[in-house]
């Protein structure tokens, strides 16, 4: 059986790739980080979720999404690896905020990914000036 659990170090994480990036699109208020223990799921260390436009309006309320982690696999990554799997699965939001998907093909490859995680580190470690 899977049991889930809140990720505050996950949200952490997002939160500070979000800010440093500046995607502005991502509203944290409606993103939730869940980490799951005794997933049978092979080779998969994240996932997001989503619930279909017609939930949104049946329950009225606005899109969200859960980015889960997969204990067994992503806790065992390097920091590195794990920016770079929370920055994969930010990527699968819309830029609308529209509650679907962006999907893979095309759209969200290695070369993205890294290409982010690059520019997440350039700007974290660009000094602020105080003038």
């Amino acid at each position: 059986m899977i049991e889930y659990a809140k990720a505050p170090d996950v949200e952490k994480s997002a939160r500070d790739i979000i800010a440093t990036l500046q995607l502005n699109h991502l509203d944290l208020q409606r993103i939730q980080f869940y980490r799951s223990r005794g997933s049978k799921s092979r080779g998969v260390q994240a996932r997001i979720h989503g619930l279909g436009r017609i939930w949104f309006d049946a329950l009225q309320m606005e899109p969200n999404y859960i980015i889960e982690v997969i204990s067994e696999r992503f806790d065992q990554l390097e920091s590195e690896e794990k920016d770079k799997v929370i920055i994969h699965e930010l990527m699968h939001i819309p830029v609308g905020f529209s509650g679907g998907f962006v999907p893979h093909k095309g759209r969200i490859t290695t070369r993205k990914v890294q290409t982010l995680y690059e520019n997440y580190l350039k700007v974290a470690r660009t000094p602020v000036s105080n003038a």
